[in-house]
């Protein structure tokens, strides 16, 4: 190889930054914390198009930032796991709550929603990132937890 191509390599950079003070930010203590928060972020489409949205926690679950993943359409969104990681390990967040809506306002998970909570969750693992819960929205108000129906 030469040696001018040994300096055509892209530099990759990692950074955080938050203008707020962790003593400031909200505390996740339940499912319901987590669903003002995350709701408190969404868009107007909610029942429109389907999002999938993320929030970074510290150790004491004081809220990091948060990071919308993906928008897709009515009826599904792709979530791609590197995507996910990438960003709580730019964020060095300690945990994180996953999130997606759904338009048509039916609460209870689908079989792709099962399996890819499962994959986050065993992924997360490996990371020593946990998955704390994942919460599905719905546009009337409601919301499903994974962590409360103890499907996580």
């Amino acid at each position: 190889m030469k040696d001018s191509m040994l300096w055509q390599v892209a530099e990759v950079k990692i950074s955080y930054s938050s203008k707020k003070p962790l003593a400031d930010r909200p505390k996740v203590d339940s499912s319901r914390d987590a669903e003002a928060i995350l709701r408190s972020h969404w868009s107007e489409d909610i029942e429109l198009l389907e999002e999938f949205i993320i929030l970074f926690l510290t150790r004491a679950n004081k809220v990091k930032g948060l990071f919308r993943v993906s928008r897709g359409g009515t009826a599904g969104t792709v979530v791609d796991a590197k995507i996910i990681f990438a960003a709580a390990i730019k964020a060095m967040a300690n945990s994180i709550i996953l999130a997606h809506n759904h338009p048509s306002g039916n609460l209870q998970p689908s079989q792709a929603d099962i399996d890819l909570t499962q994959k986050l969750r065993q992924a997360g693992e490996v990371l020593d990132i946990a998955i704390l819960d994942h919460l599905i929205l719905a546009p009337d108000g409601g919301y499903y937890s994974f962590a409360d129906e103890c499907n996580l």
